[in-house]
């Protein structure tokens, strides 16, 4: 028994369910407790989750975590001198560094928008990607919440980048940290983003909560990660989209004179 392997599987899972439970963790205390009310206003669906859906989310994420555990210890312990890391930034230039943060950001967004897409075919649907949709009004404890099949899928993205090109050993991780929060902003619920920012010229193209709430709610569209690139050149943004982010991040007051209705909801 290769004891060293699971050291190593322990330490990286490990590393894994502390960054993702104690960031989700915050986020679920500070915007479903401490500020639920105050920022009521700013939930894209006026309702909360049921506690099933938390305790289901959280037991997929579990499984998730040690999948992710698996993958490291095969392509950094076992392939670890096949990679292409390297640790010295001057081995390649500065250039070269925030070069590889543009390529992480662009080959994880279009692996994820067809891997994303192709789950949503009716077979794959069913069998993979239905448990992670079953939080239709998802929660920072949706974000890891995957069908095993789907958690393989979705770490395939550490051996494309550790296999490709030179990547900084460091900025991958880094990059897999800052996956793990904007994931768990994309699940949260309430639109952070300011009014009018899905209009603006950057914002046009970046995914947002609203963006992948009506992905959850409506099960179509909206496929992407970080970026709304690949949607808006398939035509696979919702027609929805701008009216439901709209709606979302208008005053409160206006809100309640729209839509009186939706804060009675807010104890529920």
């Amino acid at each position: 028994m290769d004891y060293i392997a699971i050291e190593f599987w322990l330490r990286e899972s490990y590393e894994t369910v502390k960054d993702y439970f104690t960031y989700a963790g915050i986020i679920f205390i500070l915007f479903y407790v401490v500020l639920k009310k105050p920022l009521w206003f700013r939930k894209v669906q006026k309702k909360m989750p049921k506690l099933n859906d938390y305790g289901r989310d959280i037991m997929y994420s579990i499984v998730s975590v040690a999948i992710f555990g698996s993958m490291a210890v095969l392509c950094f312990y076992f392939l670890g001198n096949y990679t292409q890391r390297y640790q010295e930034i001057s081995d390649y230039g500065w250039i070269y560094y925030f070069f590889t943060w543009v390529y992480m950001f662009v080959i994880h967004d279009t692996y994820f928008y067809w891997m994303h897409r192709m789950m949503h075919s009716p077979k794959l649907f069913k069998y993979i990607h239905l448990v992670h949709h079953k939080s239709t009004n998802p929660s920072p404890w949706t974000a890891y919440a995957f069908h095993p099949v789907e958690a393989v899928l979705e770490v395939m993205i550490v051996p494309i980048l550790a296999f490709t090109i030179p990547i900084h050993g460091p900025a991958v991780t880094a990059f897999l940290l800052f996956q793990i929060w904007y994931n768990v902003y994309g699940h949260l619920g309430f639109e952070i983003y300011p009014k009018n920012f899905h209009k603006t010229w950057i914002g046009r193209w970046i995914n947002t909560s609203v963006a992948h709430n009506l992905h959850h709610d409506k099960f179509h569209g909206n496929f992407g990660l970080y970026f709304l690139f690949w949607d808006r050149m398939m035509g696979t943004i919702r027609e929805d989209y701008d009216q439901t982010y709209e709606a979302t991040t208008m005053g409160k007051k206006e809100q309640m004179n729209t839509n009186p209705k939706a804060f009675s909801k807010i104890a529920t």
